[in-house]
């Protein structure tokens, strides 16, 4: 089995009991998530369960790639069980994190970790090679993460007992005063910012009395043909990547930094001189940053803004005019700079608040999001000192590090309105009794799920209708650059780089087995109600259930559409995913035969939400999206992505647009009959099941009075 160890190890908190899984019984899925959802489905009998029952089992799995030389597919781990973030019901899902855990997992000579049961008293789990074993966690209970990771880095490091030689400390993920409290938005931390932030798995940790898992490993991994995926990334670096020495090949746009195309460092701040980038295991482009100051380290996207987006949100100055102003006078350069500015000015509060985040365990969408809905509160009166929801923050300090820090220490510890807080704000607004009123009016932005706003699925629809149709805010970038390139451009009085006609053949030529319908690229209103639009959403959830969240490519490299680095602005996807992964595996499968493999996957996951009570009359946003129209970007920003206007392809304004209800429910039946599911209930059925090798989930199903009809 080339690229896997070939075991997984299987812990039982409750009774101690450590075994082993075959890989190869598993090796059908790819890895990653595929794995995780199987194994999940043969091992949790009643999938009604909370994710606080002791029966709720938790997988952590790498893939075939990861430790090896696979650009922007070594550094990644999936982790899966049923949440606790969501709302109303506790949907199985998915978190993902980088760095390097899962690479160690892999040395240590395990493709992942099966964590099921309740352990009587606190407890962490020790990972020495093939040594596995279940430590008390008394002295590590109640300290913050990175306290819990240098704690036990000088335990592993010293431990007599261990017999091979490393240089390496141990790679350790832990939860914090968060999950000890059970907290549906606590986060797994992994080294200083890499974080398994979506679904709440901190909480789900704390309830099993789990603090910690380290691993040290001392062995390798066998490659099928090391020499080819040498090659391989030898091709991408010649073909796809910046050439600095070749200026023709040195793109314009602001977007074309580093990596494959069309993606640079994930940080939305001007760099201050003392920093340089950092990278998740045998990455080829470093998205993450250290800085002189030691704070902030290895932190990137949302956990970054947390603080800064709330205080530009407060003192924002910079509009459209401003920025085409500072366009015509500075150039690109300044006015792309206005743009950061307006993202958020980093202070060495926002820095301080983006360690705390990590330190405490907290997931910082939920709180990015939230704290703009705590603002508005405070604003209408309904918020403070003897008001209805008491509340005794200082928010006349907002922007400094007494307010974050506060808040922070609040939710962590559960006190005063931190407790309701770390429910999650939509059951917080629930027990506040305005859950029904700010869902309407959308001062509470969180429109699937009882999750926060990541890209408006008013405008965005694709990742809107992907995540009201799975379990979580997808947060996959694939087709967000539709969006950047042609809106950035013009917020800076500039013409994106390239015309709407031309990015929507680059991107459609690459979405087999759909190539042929480019409709699936038009975010016209008149559109997104279309089978085509129907095609875009199940092409995007099949390719990232298995190319993305199984074989673990990262999601800000892959997939590689539009790339400005090459003569025809043509990435390497298509080609590039499966070149390296039969490098590595000795496999020969093609990119559709892996988008199979992902829509095998989607159709199990979406049996597991079948018998955990789903049903398609659930399957709706928050009033808001029906109701009230968009108003831009950060509601400031106007929104414009690819579309046709009488028949030409142009980049269009969305702003204004809401869901139309009952267009929705056409849009739904659509997605059902493309996915071969019943458009009834959204169930699946058994001819679908049956032909894609699930016909044991389709038995069960039935079993259950829950299988689709025909």
């Amino acid at each position: 089995m080339n690229g896997y160890t070939g075991k997984i190890v299987r812990i039982n908190l409750t009774n101690k009991k450590i075994s082993t899984i075959a890989t190869k019984d598993y090796e059908q899925w790819g890895g990653g998530h595929g794995i995780g959802s199987a194994i999940f489905w043969d091992l949790v009998k009643d999938k009604a369960i909370s994710g606080f029952d002791p029966a709720n089992v938790i997988t952590i799995m790498t893939s075939p790639l990861t430790g090896t030389l696979a650009p922007a597919g070594a550094g990644r781990t999936e982790v899966q069980g049923i949440g606790v973030q969501s709302y109303p019901v506790e949907w199985f899902t998915r978190s993902n994190l980088g760095g390097r855990f899962g690479a160690m997992l892999k040395f240590a000579g395990w493709d992942g970790i099966v964590i099921e049961g309740r352990a009587d008293n606190p407890v962490w789990i020790d990972i020495r090679d093939d040594n596995v074993q279940i430590v008390n966690a008394a002295n590590l209970w109640g300290k913050d993460t990175w306290q819990t990771q240098e704690e036990i880095w000088r335990e592993v490091r010293a431990g007599g007992q261990y017999e091979k030689r490393t240089n390496q400390k141990p790679a350790v993920l832990a939860i914090g005063p968060s999950g000890e409290r059970l907290s549906r938005i606590a986060a797994l931390i992994h080294d200083a910012g890499n974080a398994a932030g979506q679904g709440g798995f901190g909480g789900v940790w704390g309830s099993k009395n789990l603090k910690a898992v380290s691993v040290m490993g001392t062995g390798n991994i066998k490659i099928a043909d090391p020499a080819g995926l040498m090659e391989a990334r030898l091709w991408a670096k010649k073909h796809y990547e910046k050439d600095i020495q070749n200026p023709e090949r040195v793109g314009k746009n602001p977007d074309d930094i580093n990596g494959f195309g069309g993606r640079g460092p994930i940080l939305f701040w001007k760099l201050p001189k003392q920093s340089r980038i950092q990278a998740c295991f045998g990455c080829h482009s470093g998205c993450r940053a250290r800085y002189g100051s030691g704070k902030g380290n290895e932190s990137s996207c949302m956990e970054t803004l947390v603080y800064s987006t709330f205080d530009a949100k407060r003192h924002a100055g910079i509009g459209l005019r401003t920025l085409s102003s500072m366009f015509k006078l500075f150039g690109q350069k300044i006015a792309s700079e206005g743009i950061y500015m307006f993202m958020g000015k980093q202070t060495d509060a926002s820095y301080t608040a983006t360690d705390l985040l990590q330190q405490y365990g907290i997931n910082a969408f939920e709180l990015g999001v939230g704290l703009l809905y705590l603002r508005d509160l405070y604003k209408k009166g309904a918020l403070g000192p003897g008001k209805s929801i008491a509340c005794d923050l200082p928010f006349e300090k907002i922007g400094e590090l007494e307010f974050i820090e506060k808040l922070i220490k609040m939710i962590a510890y559960r006190e005063g309105i931190g407790n309701d807080i770390a429910e999650g704000f939509v059951r917080a607004s629930k027990k506040w009794g305005r859950l029904d009123e700010d869902l309407a009016t959308g001062m509470l932005q969180f429109p699937h799920w009882g999750l926060p706003n990541h890209y408006d699925p008013r405008t965005e629809v694709e990742w809107g209708y992907g995540t009201i149709m799975g379990d979580r805010d997808i947060n996959e970038h694939d087709f967000n650059l539709l969006f950047w390139m042609p809106s950035a451009a013009k917020w800076m009085g500039d013409r994106p780089s390239v015309s709407a006609e031309e990015i929507t053949e680059i991107f459609s030529e690459k979405m087999k087995p759909y190539e042929d319908d480019r409709s699936m690229l038009d975010f016209s209103t008149g559109n997104i109600y279309s089978r085509s639009m129907a095609k875009l959403v199940a092409w995007h959830r099949h390719y990232t259930r298995f190319w993305k969240q199984s074989i673990l490519y990262c999601d800000f490299r892959f997939p590689d559409f539009y790339n400005p680095n090459t003569p025809g602005k043509r990435g390497l996807t298509g080609e590039g995913e499966q070149k390296f992964f039969n490098a590595v595996t000795g496999k020969n499968i093609s990119f559709v035969d892996g988008m199979e493999i992902g829509r095998k996957i989607w159709n199990l996951d979406n049996a597991i939400w079948t018998m955990q009570g789903r049903h398609r009359n659930m399957v709706n946003f928050a009033d808001y999206v029906y109701k009230v129209p968009s108003l831009g970007f950060n509601n400031v920003f106007p929104y414009y992505m690819p579309g046709k206007e009488n028949g030409k392809w142009e980049y269009i304004q969305l702003d204004g647009r809401c869901i139309d209800r009952n267009k929705f429910e056409e849009w739904k039946t659509e997605f059902y009959k493309l996915e071969g599911w019943d458009t009834e209930t959204g169930w699946p059925t058994r001819n679908t099941l049956e032909s894609i090798g699930l016909g044991y989930v389709a038995d069960e199903l039935d079993k259950k009075g829950k299988l689709g009809r025909a």
